[in-house]
């Protein structure tokens, strides 16, 4: 086991990857001699060459769609897109040809593409480095939505992900790069050296892509969320003094029904967050799905804390998301009733 950050894990995902199965390669915008926006990469190219790890136009739609041939053909391509929000050129080739390839061809190829997007705000982004795009992805039949929130996650995840035969899309909360959040601007990160999931084993290991992780056991409520808001809402627990349940969801889609069904049967209150657009965010199909598998059980009608329905703004990207004080008023509410 080592100490690392989740740009080190992510990295080290890939260094396994690359090693493991001459197929594996990585490629987009500035991952190669750069090693990438983020240095995900960093040294990857220096190690395996640039036939394997190599630097590709400014063309997202051009990115994806060499990578459905790739795979088509049988290489496994990991492709950054530098940040989520440049994602929309490439849609076409994300839903009409990855998604559907093994469809419409009744199984004789198959896209075993991985598309890693960081995403999220904390860097004062704005509308074109910061949004949450997640629950168009979800939306779409034939690829899976993943979103770790350790590093240990992180690079379990990316491995199970690469090794999958459908393309996955990978997203990455740029507030979790090297530490977690306490969910205010004018506190320190945590440094990822100093938390246990940070413990990461250096070799080869998955985390399964449809399975969520209760990271945080309570008996008062269910609190879903993923990504950076795991790390909110642990902080709005100790704000709050409610003993909530914190259910990861990790996988976003598949998702892992059992898992939130049998937390909110045990506490019989929810509250959903993420930091996403509110209106037909992720969180409005895991309220219905609670309201159809836990009516009965539940005590008190489900919350939602989420992002404004508003452009993200650059200046005030700490208002928009959610904090440990909009959570723990939620939790706060559900336990009145």
């Amino acid at each position: 086991m080592a100490r690392m950050t989740m740009i080190q894990a992510l990295r080290s995902a890939m260094d396994v990857m690359l090693e493991r199965d001459p197929n594996v390669v990585v490629f987009g915008e500035d991952v190669g001699y750069f090693g990438g926006v983020f240095r995900c990469t960093e040294g990857l190219q220096a190690k395996y060459g640039r036939s394997r790890v190599f630097d590709a136009p400014i063309s997202e739609g051009g990115l994806v769609g060499v990578a459905v041939g790739m795979g088509a053909y049988g290489l496994r391509p990991v492709v950054e897109v530098q940040f989520a929000d440049y994602f929309y050129p490439a849609s076409d080739q994300i839903v009409s040809e990855a998604a559907r390839l093994r469809y419409r061809s009744a199984g004789d190829f198959t896209a075993p593409l991985t598309i890693r997007m960081p995403c999220g705000g904390g860097i004062y982004g704005g509308q074109t480095h910061s949004q949450s795009p997640e629950a168009l992805f979800t939306h779409v039949c034939g690829i899976r939505t993943v979103m770790p929130a350790t590093p240990y996650d992180a690079k379990g995840l990316l491995i199970a992900a690469i090794e999958c035969d459908d393309p996955v899309i990978f997203l990455e909360p740029k507030r979790l790069y090297n530490g977690p959040f306490d969910g205010y601007p004018d506190k320190p990160v945590v440094p990822w050296s100093k938390h246990p999931a940070s413990e990461v084993p250096e070799g080869h290991y998955t985390v399964p892509l449809e399975s969520a992780a209760v990271v945080r056991p309570g008996r008062d409520v269910t609190v879903l969320a993923y990504g950076t808001m795991v790390f909110v809402s642990e902080a709005a627990v100790v704000e709050s003094g409610v003993d909530a349940e914190i259910v990861d969801l990790r996988s976003l889609w598949p998702l892992d029904l059992p898992a939130i069904v049998e937390s909110v049967k045990k506490t019989r209150r929810c509250v959903v967050v993420h930091e996403a657009t509110r209106t037909s965010g992720f969180g409005a199909e895991l309220v219905a799905l609670v309201q159809e598998h836990c009516f009965y059980h539940l005590e008190a009608p489900i919350e939602r804390v989420t992002g404004w329905d508003t452009p993200y703004p650059h200046a005030l990207e700490w208002a928009y998301f959610p904090g440990p004080a909009r959570v723990a008023a939620a939790l706060r509410r559900v336990m009145e009733d």
